[in-house]
């Protein structure tokens, strides 16, 4: 590439780059902070348009207060460029703005062998800020050339308390709230269940961010990087998750619904799906990993936005997209998830066994019917993992603590569980 054209590129993203606004802090932000001072890459990584780039503009101006080089390897004008290139970008980033050894790297993996050059940078002495929006394809490399030298950050969507600072809203409720106070969080919960968090889709609500960028994730990370030429099958399937989230799902049964050729490629089509951030899988917890294989898997998409944008549905079902939203705020407070089946088959929904965490969701506990199953479940649960307390999130305000020997369970409204981390 021609040198001063290249120049004349990344002049223009520093520009740019510095003039966007920042936005709502993320949430995020405070995990990143938290490792500046060490020697480790921070790779962020997420589905597209859920605010990475912003990220890296408050690391910029938070932490660095601009001292650093910010590329975009997504801009066209920087399409073909290959390893020897990355040379020749480092050089004009130096000819313009002096030396610098932090580095904001947006979607670099687009450059072929780009790990050989973040790891002589690391090796230099630098501090690398790497995003992207494949996060195998992000581990996969790094994790030849840095291994334990890395740390991963998933970016997610605003979540609520996020979205509620974005709509300018306030976060900060007492424990016991008014009538009017219920009404308000409950017409926002709604709202975020309805329009979820993609930032410009908040932004820009007539634009149908959503389906642009379910788009450019079929197409464009998948099918374009994977080489699948005919994209039926993928559409399909993708487009039954969506419709299907939250529900047990076999993929044998996906085999014959979207007449994929042998289960062993649903298995890899939902790995692309997860891998560029569209879908989460989980699956029924069992000491033999061999039974977590076989058993039924339960699909999450990473946001309920897209969900309403894009998926089929015969009328509004709010309980799945409740306990999508659960699932979501599960993932950024603990590690891995599955659901549990207890050996008389009742299931609850989410299981962390790390963390020894029981969680149920329902839309309300009116119901005695209702009341009785999901309590049930969770007291089958709890007596066979040995864990002393389990969580029902509700869609309304019904909030108590049952008390059963040697077991509690705590019956939270969903709302209000959302605000209480941060």
């Amino acid at each position: 590439m021609d040198g001063n054209l290249l120049k004349s590129v990344l002049k223009d993203q520093a520009e740019r780059f510095t003039k966007q606004d920042p936005g709502v802090e993320r949430e995020a932000l405070k995990k990143v902070k938290s490792l500046a001072a060490t020697p480790f890459t921070v790779v962020v990584s997420g589905l597209r348009r859920a605010g990475k780039s912003t990220l890296l503009l408050q690391i910029a101006q938070t932490i660095y207060r601009g001292d650093c080089f910010f590329v975009n390897f997504e801009d066209e004008r920087l399409a073909g460029l290959g390893l020897p290139d990355l040379d020749t970008v480092h050089q004009g980033l130096i000819e313009l703005f002096g030396e610098k050894k932090t580095f904001l790297l947006d979607e670099i993996q687009t450059v072929p062998e780009w790990e050989r050059f973040a790891r002589r940078l690391v090796d230099e002495g630098n501090k690398l800020y790497i995003a992207g929006s494949n996060v195998r394809l992000l581990d996969r490399e790094l994790g030849a050339l840095l291994t334990g030298r890395y740390v991963p950050i998933a970016l997610f969507p605003f979540s609520f308390r996020e979205f509620l600072r974005f709509k300018k809203e306030s976060t900060e409720y007492p424990d016991v709230l008014t009538t009017i106070q219920q009404a308000i969080l409950l017409r926002h919960l709604n709202d975020y269940l309805t329009h979820g968090g993609i930032p410009d889709h908040l932004k820009y609500p007539t634009a149908q961010w959503p389906k642009t960028v379910y788009s450019d994730v079929l197409y464009r990370d998948i099918a374009a990087r994977h080489n699948i030429n005919e994209t039926r099958a993928l559409r399909e399937l993708s487009f039954y998750l969506l419709s299907t989230i939250s529900q047990p799902t076999s993929f044998n049964k996906v085999k014959e619904l979207v007449k994929l050729g042998s289960v062993t490629t649903v298995k890899e089509y939902v790995d692309f799906l997860a891998s560029a951030w569209l879908f989460f899988i989980t699956t029924c917890y069992s000491p033999s990993v061999k039974k977590q294989q076989i058993a039924p898997k339960k699909v999450y998409c990473v946001d309920t936005g897209l969900v309403n944008a894009v998926a089929f549905s015969a009328s509004p079902n709010r309980g799945p997209l409740l306990e999508n939203l659960a699932f979501l705020e599960l993932k950024r407070r603990v590690g891995d998830l599955y659901y549990y089946k207890t050996s008389r088959s009742r299931e609850v929904d989410f299981y962390a066994p790390k963390e020894r965490l029981l969680v149920q969701v329902c839309q309300t506990m009116n119901s005695p019917e209702t009341a009785q199953r999901e309590i049930t479940a969770l007291e089958e649960a709890i007596q066979e993992t040995g864990i002393r307390r389990g969580v029902i999130l509700t869609g309304d305000f019904t909030q108590k603590s049952l008390q059963k020997k040697t077991q509690t369970i705590d019956i939270i409204p969903m709302v209000q569980w959302l605000l209480q981390y941060d």
